[in-house]
């Protein structure tokens, strides 16, 4: 999995109007929690936008004040209309202990069933699984090359070595879809029999 490093700084003021003034700053407040006490911080908002826009999921190492940890980002609240971040949150994570994080899920294959007319739907794009962090892989690879008309690859159909898939078992991943011009030739192919 991909590491990328932040700096930032501890907050001491946690009220309203310091948030405000941290946010005119164009820093974003934080939070660190998962290891003991929460530590409050604030990170440049432009270095917190290389973590939020991209496909792909980091182990953070935090550097805050000096003191450094490993953690991966957990939630993000974003301002209604602008869309900027105004809140992250990050969990704490070490090498011993397994935590959940969301893993990209990456398709390979030509599935006969789009060779067949069909065409496929990739229904979720991230797996929150569980695991070590030295056992996290950048993204989790699905084969579809077997996969026909109509037929989906379902939660419960994968396994990853020494992950736990945490999402409902019978949410399907991935399918390929019926679409007019297959469903029509089916037809016509049955009529002419």
């Amino acid at each position: 999995m991909k590491t990328i490093e932040l700096s930032a700084s501890v907050r001491t003021d946690l009220g309203k109007k310091a948030t405000k003034a941290i946010r005119r700053a164009e820093m974003v407040p934080c939070e660190l929690y998962g290891a003991g006490e929460n530590i409050h911080f604030s990170l440049i908002e432009k270095d917190l936008n290389k973590l939020l826009y991209t496909p792909e999921v980091y182990i953070v190492k935090l550097n805050i004040d000096g003191k450094e940890m490993t953690a991966v980002l957990r939630e993000v609240q974003y301002h209604p209309t602008t869309d900027r971040a105004l809140h992250a949150d990050f969990f704490q994570v070490c090498e011993e202990k397994p935590f959940e994080v969301n893993i990209p899920v990456k398709v390979e294959g030509f599935a006969k069933g789009v060779q067949a007319g069909g065409k496929l739907a990739l229904s979720m794009r991230k797996l929150k699984v569980k695991g070590l962090m030295k056992d996290l892989p950048e993204f989790l690879t699905i084969n579809v090359t077997e996969l026909g008309l109509g037929k989906s690859v379902q939660i419960r159909e994968l396994a990853y070595d020494n992950l736990e898939l945490l999402n409902a078992k019978n949410a399907v991943v991935v399918q390929v879809k019926l679409t007019r011009a297959a469903r029509a030739a089916a037809q016509q192919a049955a009529a002419a029999n």
